[in-house]
């Protein structure tokens, strides 16, 4: 893709981009006078009726009109942009502690703005420029997720290891200033940013509210391949953590209304502690974050209605070990009903501290079910464990590999008690079907 136009991968039939004559690999440069970098651009500039475009076609410039009804979709796809990469050496990076030899994407570390807004993705602002800034007031790309950490900036930058520092506090107040609201991320490595640390960040982040709108504090995550001097958070660490994050929720509950800081689910099961009530995590602004997830779970499954049990079927599905004892529990009175069997699967590619679903593997997969499949069994994968758009686990094992290595039919299903039920009730999985 040209810095200078977005390349059309596909027109929709019977659209307005297709009675306007656009076709697959044309070259949009401009709508209405607007250079259009990118899908962002895309969607602000194209919002009147009638759009006058500038392309490209076989190296010729066209000008074309495209006339549709309000609302109504231009009917276009476009190909990604190209990802701004993190530059950064982060003390705590989980892509530089991945094993060699997995695929290529893997190892991409993103730092751009646009994926920030797009889908949350996390941003230290270390790359960031003016023009990036006039363009992020302009177009009103609110909210951003910023990966703030400590906002002591000699810490920031021992952790965070940036080619050029970063002011954080007067980048937040300029974010502020702008009206640009966002979340923040503190990721909490014993010995760094714990303790006072912490407590200096919360109270300096409670500053610009409203316009931050959630803090997650998130424990590090390490794998076996990890070679930074940090060390994993343990259970008086998280205990002392949530100490800390209930005090803040108080005083700011107290304040504005709003607990603001929330701890990571992870946070409260090395602590062994209860999860507040789910009513805790209003909005669930930070769930893509592993903030309130297992609550939201435990809350769901009250309302749901199992099925009759299926006749000659056992349903195997599994879960990461941190999560297994409270899933094991919250199905304890369906379990024999519905014939289900929930494994436990221990992380053996990543090391066994990381013990989350998300990053179960499909080798770790095949090798804890093999113990324990029988003929005619079904398993039960939930989509959390897989990239989005497709069946590949981190290791590039393929849902269909784990089958045909088990023996038995494998479906993809939604990661919520709803998404289990249906399977097991015979109604289609997430992902059309069963493998075998």
């Amino acid at each position: 893709m040209s810095k200078d136009s977005i390349v059309i991968s596909g027109v929709l039939p019977e659209s307005p981009a297709w009675k306007a004559g656009l076709r697959p690999g044309d070259h949009l440069r401009s709508i209405n006078r607007h250079r259009v970098r990118d899908s962002i651009d895309l969607l602000f500039y194209s919002d009147e009726p009638t759009l006058n475009l500038s392309i490209i076609r076989d190296n010729k410039p066209l000008q074309v009109e495209l006339i549709r009804d309000e609302g109504e979709p231009l009917g276009i796809e476009i190909e990604p942009f190209r990802v701004k990469r993190c530059r950064n050496r982060c003390i705590f990076c989980f892509v530089n502690q991945l094993p060699k030899g997995l695929r290529k994407t893997l190892y991409i570390k993103d730092e751009d703005y646009r994926l920030s807004f797009l889908y949350g993705n996390y941003i230290t602002l270390s790359n960031i420029t003016e023009a990036d800034r006039r363009r992020i007031v302009t177009q009103r790309l609110s909210p951003l997720y910023i990966s703030v950490h400590t906002t002591n900036s000699e810490l920031r930058q021992r952790m965070l290891r940036a080619r050029k520092p970063v002011d954080i506090m007067k980048e937040l107040t300029w974010l502020t200033q702008n009206r640009i609201r966002f979340h923040a991320q503190i990721v909490l490595c014993p010995g760094y940013n714990d303790g006072d640390e912490l407590r200096n960040t919360l109270n300096d982040l409670q500053r610009f509210y409203p316009y931050i709108m959630s803090i997650a504090v998130v424990p590090v995550g390490l794998t076996k391949y990890h070679s930074e001097e940090i060390t994993p958070v343990g259970k008086e660490d998280a205990r002392d953590a949530l100490q800390i994050i209930q005090e803040f929720e108080k005083k700011f509950r107290k304040k504005y209304g709003d607990p603001l800081v929330y701890a990571a689910d992870e946070l409260y099961i090395k602590a062994e502690r209860r999860f507040p009530p789910l009513r805790h995590y209003g909005d669930l602004h930070q769930i893509e974050n592993g903030v309130g997830m297992v609550p939201l779970f435990l809350e769901e499954i009250k309302g749901v209605h199992p099925p009759e049990r299926p006749a000659n079927k056992r349903f195997i599905t599994v879960t990461g070990e941190s999560f297994y004892p409270f899933l094991k529990k919250a199905l304890k009175p369906y379990i024999e009903r519905l014939n289900l069997l929930v494994v436990p699967v221990k992380n053996r590619f990543f090391g066994e501290s990381v013990t989350v679903t998300g990053l179960l593997t499909g080798r770790d997969i095949i090798y804890a079910v093999s113990e324990v499949r029988q003929d005619g069994d079904i398993l039960l994968l939930p989509d959390v464990m897989l990239r989005e758009y497709d069946e590949i686990f981190l290791d590039d094992v393929r849902v269909k590999e784990v089958s045909e290595i088990l023996g038995i039919d494998v479906a993809v299903i939604e990661s919520s008690p709803a998404g289990l039920m249906e399977a097991i009730s015979g109604k289609r999985s997430k992902k059309d079907g069963d493998h075998r």
